[in-house]
């Protein structure tokens, strides 16, 4: 760690993927930092996240790479089913996301989590249980007052804190300026592995509708998605947990296959995570001495399976890039740097993510066709998006003061 005479003072918000990753780089280049997670402790468990691309070398500087690759589940197979159960196509997830066998990594995103917190927590202050109440700039460094009392003024502010950030909302304003609804809703949640599933995904469609089941062992439990078509964002159902499963349920009423008896898991776990399908586009991820890194800042929603990576490489471009550089400039090279890439993997969205999850009979028809051509066709080539930044090599300098 580069000797500094008076290190900056970095708060980072949230302690997922981003904010870790953030901690790492910066401790490396010379700052102190704390991060603040509303949490009790680093959140384990989880259902499965990507690791691809430029993401894979992130984590590779960072030393962990061998622990994730211990912890690769291997899918073998994805398996399309009609609205009777009957198969349409089975073939390796990779034809679909355009993944490397080999190369890319599909972990439990409780042990990425685990990961990036173990290769942080003895150099980094970790407020857990905790969240930023208020915060005001000036031209010395950001008031900051939290939830769970007292007050500290930092340096420089960094929101790591998911699509709904707190952060973002206290300096950039209401989340519906830069939230784009991709016209779609999806639960998930655990439930018993009674299906003979091991290291496979069955996924159930009609239009509008999708049901999956994704295994990643043969004896552990089933990670059950409910994905649905929904015009607009139903923002009553955001906040209620009890009307999130009240429009599942009605969605899903009639559906054949396994769909009740997921209905009826749903009904009785404890932890179903619900939200819209969407992204969050700004036109500028830092304001003053505060920046936004992750979902926070470009959430590119799940159809393009490159959150986790987003938030890995953004996380790295923005500790970088602050480097030897007082904020104003380290930020404005973090945009420079990193904007193309989230651009290039935003769009992704329109080369097929979402027609996964096809609305009207004649989509669906289109979309099966597709996947019994992708059958018999060699390996699908690697997305170019993945890895589309050369992370660069930043040098450890010293922070501006």
């Amino acid at each position: 760690m580069t000797s500094t005479t008076r290190q900056s003072r970095v708060l980072i918000s949230g302690a997922s993927i981003a904010g870790p990753t953030l901690a790492y780089w910066l401790t490396r280049h010379g700052y102190a930092v704390t991060v603040v997670e509303r949490a009790a402790a680093v959140r384990s468990g989880g259902y499965p996240i990507d690791v691809r691309g430029t993401a894979l070398e992130v984590v590779r500087r960072m030393g962990i790479l061998p622990r994730l690759r211990d912890a690769h589940l291997d899918l073998k197979r994805l398996t399309f089913l009609d609205g009777n159960g009957g198969e349409v196509a089975s073939l390796h997830p990779h034809a679909v996301t355009g993944g490397v066998e080999g190369r890319d990594l599909e972990v439990r995103r409780g042990d990425l989590t685990d990961a990036l917190y173990s290769a942080v927590r003895d150099d980094v202050e970790f407020r857990f249980d905790d969240s930023i109440d208020t915060l005001v700039q000036s031209g010395d460094g950001v008031d900051v007052t939290f939830r769970g009392g007292g007050h500290q003024t930092y340096d420089l502010v960094l929101g790591a804190d998911g699509a709904h950030s707190r952060t973002r909302e206290l300096v950039f304003g209401s989340e519906a300026r830069f939230h784009r609804y991709l016209g779609y809703c999806f639960a998930v949640f655990p439930m018993r592995n009674t299906f003979g599933l091991s290291h496979e995904t069955v996924m159930w469609n009609t239009p509008g509708r999708a049901a999956a089941l994704y295994a990643v062992g043969e004896d552990d439990d089933v990670h059950a998605f409910l994905t649905f078509a929904q015009p607009e964002p139903p923002f009553d159902a955001f906040a209620n947990r009890a009307a999130q499963r009240e429009l599942v349920a009605s969605v899903f009423a009639d559906a054949g296959w396994e769909v009740p008896a997921m209905l009826a898991a749903m009904r009785e776990a404890d932890d179903v995570f619900f939200d819209g399908v969407s992204q969050i586009r700004m036109p500028h991820w830092h304001s003053g001495r505060v920046a936004l890194a992750g979902d926070a800042a470009y959430a590119p929603s799940f159809l393009t399976g490159q959150g986790s990576s987003l938030a890995l490489v953004g996380a790295y471009m923005l500790a970088g890039s602050l480097a030897g550089r007082d904020h104003t400039a380290g930020f404005a090279a973090y945009e420079a740097g990193t904007r193309e890439f989230v651009a290039v993997n935003q769009g992704l969205v329109g080369e097929g993510g979402a027609t996964l999850f096809p609305t009207t009979a004649e989509a669906l028809a289109q979309r099966n066709d597709r996947l019994r051509r992708l059958v018999a066709m060699p390996a699908a080539e690697p997305r170019s998006a993945h890895s589309a930044l050369t992370l660069p090599d930043f040098t450890a300098g010293r922070p501006a003061q």
